[in-house]
C-alpha cells in the first residue's frame, strides 16, 4: 500500500478555491473539481483566510531563519561594559577566596 504524497497547492489555485466557497459553491464539488484529498482541506484555507487575509494562503518558508552575518556586532555601552567588567571580578574575587580558603583548610 503506498503512502498518499502531500500535494503542495499554488496560492492562485488556494484564492480561487476560497473565493469560490465564500461565493456560495459546495465544499465537496469543489474538492472534487480541483482533485483535492478532502473538503476539510478547503474549510482550512477558508479559516486561514478569515484570519490573516490573503497572506494567510501564501506558502510560508520552511525551518529556522537564517542568521544575519552581514550584521556587525552590536557595540556595548559604556554602562554595559563597567557592568561586565564588575560581573568577571565579582567571580574572579568568589574564586580567589574559595582558593585561599581550601589552602588555609590544608595548613591547619
Amino acid at each position: 500500500m503506498n503512502k498518499p504524497t502531500r500535494t503542495q497547492h499554488s496560492y492562485e489555485k488556494k484564492k480561487v478555491v476560497v473565493e469560490r466557497v465564500l461565493a456560495g459553491e459546495s465544499k465537496p464539488a469543489l474538492a472534487q473539481e480541483f482533485q483535492l484529498s478532502s473538503p476539510k482541506l478547503i474549510d482550512a484555507w477558508v479559516r486561514r483566510y478569515r484570519d490573516e487575509g490573503e497572506a494567510g494562503l501564501r506558502p510560508k518558508p520552511k525551518g529556522r531563519p537564517r542568521k544575519d552575518d552581514d550584521a556587525p556586532p552590536r557595540q556595548l555601552s559604556e554602562l554595559e561594559q563597567v557592568q561586565r567588567e564588575n560581573e568577571r571580578l565579582r567571580a574572579e574575587n568568589a574564586y580567589l577566596k574559595k582558593l585561599r580558603d581550601l589552602r588555609d583548610q590544608g595548613h591547619r
